[in-house]
């Protein structure tokens, strides 16, 4: 029997379907838990230290006292890269997921037979599995929706850490997937009407040759976002962040949105009304094959051929709770 992929869970591989963490720990409980998600291009991590020091700061902020360095954070993703690699297809990428969690809550500390303290848990996913569905949207766009559901403000709760206390996400995605037609994104705004993100990536306009995405206070700050300002200086165009209201969308040439999985893909109308001729901007297509260009990856060409081989999933996603 081929052996299945293999977890790293609290300084040991265990397989996948055995990494398991209490129903008593605070991760269930309180969604108590810090977490990054990283990918690869040609099976190698981009920006995977990047992604560590922001856990490092999220746990900082939640006061999780991470057991190992971030030099030994990073020798056990690439440790669970390389045992699991050998499962992955040739053209595979890899998508690692750490969680760390803060652990048994105190009042079951000593009467469950559980692992004490901090949970480290690194899994190795093929990528193509996430953005399967995703190839469709580099030609047809993302219509993005503005649902009721406000961003958290960070007066209230720090959204620049990246935790898996996300139930706000999950409602404006709930409440957008009952929108009808497809490609409907959440795109939430924050209480003053400001553009904020969407739930897991970040946004971006276009206007008049400058690209635009929204002040950094009220979103998680991405690592994809970050990156579209090293794209934008390579490339000479101006990036800024500044308010931007659902009018500047409305009225802008281009819109775009980012995230780790995908990297970059086209928001082609808001509320269904197009943004710009409603089709890929050019200074979009040129960040994007900017992108590829220095990773070494067709980005938009890897993820529609993954798109045409897919498998379909039967259960509820970020956008769609019907079973299928």
């Amino acid at each position: 029997m081929k052996p299945g992929r293999m977890v790293y869970f609290n300084g040991e591989f265990v397989p996948e379907s055995e990494a398991k963490i209490s129903i008593y720990d605070s991760a269930l409980m309180f969604g108590d838990m810090v977490f990054e998600m990283t990918r690869s291009f040609n099976k190698v991590q981009f920006k995977l230290r990047e992604h560590i020091e922001r856990l490092y700061a999220s746990a900082k902020y939640v006061h999780i006292d991470i057991p190992i360095s971030m030099d030994e954070m990073e020798q056990a993703v690439y440790e669970t890269i390389k045992i699991n690699d050998p499962l992955f297809e040739e053209d595979d990428e890899h998508r690692v997921m750490i969680d760390v969690s803060r652990g048994l809550l105190s009042i079951y500390q000593d009467v469950v037979c559980s692992h004490k303290g901090t949970n480290v848990i690194i899994a190795d996913f093929p990528l193509r599995w996430t953005v399967s569905s995703m190839g469709c949207l580099f030609d047809e766009g993302i219509n993005a929706v503005i649902p009721s559901q406000r961003a958290i403000p960070a007066q209230l709760l720090e959204p620049k850490v990246k935790n898996r206390s996300r139930l706000h996400y999950q409602m404006a995605n709930i409440e957008v997937s009952q929108y009808e037609g497809k490609n409907n994104w959440a795109l939430l705004v924050d209480p003053d009407g400001f553009i904020a993100e969407g739930t897991g990536d970040n946004f971006f306009i276009v206007k008049d040759s400058v690209v635009i995405t929204p002040e950094p206070r009220n979103i998680l700050r991405g690592i994809s976002r970050d990156y579209i300002f090293e794209l934008s200086q390579q490339t000479g165009l101006k990036c800024i962040e500044k308010n931007i209201e659902p009018y500047d969308v409305y009225n802008a040439d281009e819109a775009f949105m980012t995230g780790t999985p995908f990297c970059l893909l086209p928001v082609m109308s808001l509320n269904t009304v197009k943004i710009g001729n409603g089709t890929m901007g050019a200074i979009t297509k040129k960040l994007l094959d900017t992108w590829s260009n220095n990773v070494g990856v067709n980005i938009e060409e890897q993820i529609m051929k993954w798109s045409k081989t897919g498998k379909g999933a039967s259960g509820p996603s970020p956008y769609s709770f019907k079973n299928k």
